[in-house]
């Protein structure tokens, strides 16, 4: 059966019909964001959104600088030192010295805390993955251009 998000899609869509389309798609997604279950171990350290990006970047990136965090997640790197200094009293991080520079700091996942970070968060990652595979780099830009679009503008009607 042809669902009307899928006459939509196969039809060409004017910024109405997408738009539309993604005032019922985009609160669907969030619940069901939502519904992933949080890991025992984690559910009593009240992680927060920009929690689950920092941990993010380390799961799929590897250990990072504060500075390199910072870049990252669009934050100054005090703002980023906060929350690792939060996250390493939760032993959720570590962080540790970097060899070739004394100065800077070196945060990772603990090692206690990886699997359950990495099922919890592996599986978002998967669906991005999923969607995000069959398209060229330029249609991925424009995904991810337009979600940054959407974001700027819904936080712009903030009163």
């Amino acid at each position: 059966m042809t669902t009307p998000e899928r006459q939509v899609a196969d039809a060409g869509l004017s910024v109405d019909a997408a738009i539309r389309a993604l005032l019922l798609l985009l609160p669907r997604m969030v619940g069901r964001v939502k519904r992933l279950p949080v890991p025992d171990e984690l559910r009593e350290l009240s992680l927060t959104p920009r929690h689950l990006s920092l941990l993010s970047y380390l799961l799929f990136d590897g250990p990072l600088t504060v500075t390199e965090l910072a870049t990252r997640l669009e934050v100054a790197p005090t703002t980023v030192s906060l929350m690792v200094g939060e996250l390493s009293r939760k032993g959720v991080v570590e962080r540790r010295e970097d060899e070739a520079d004394r100065r800077r700091r070196i945060v990772s996942i603990a090692p206690a805390r990886r699997p359950a970070i990495a099922a919890w968060l592996g599986r978002g990652a998967g669906a991005w993955r999923h969607a995000l595979a069959p398209l060229t780099p330029d249609q991925r830009r424009t995904v991810v251009d337009t979600l940054r679009a959407y974001e700027s503008a819904i936080g712009d009607a903030d009163p």
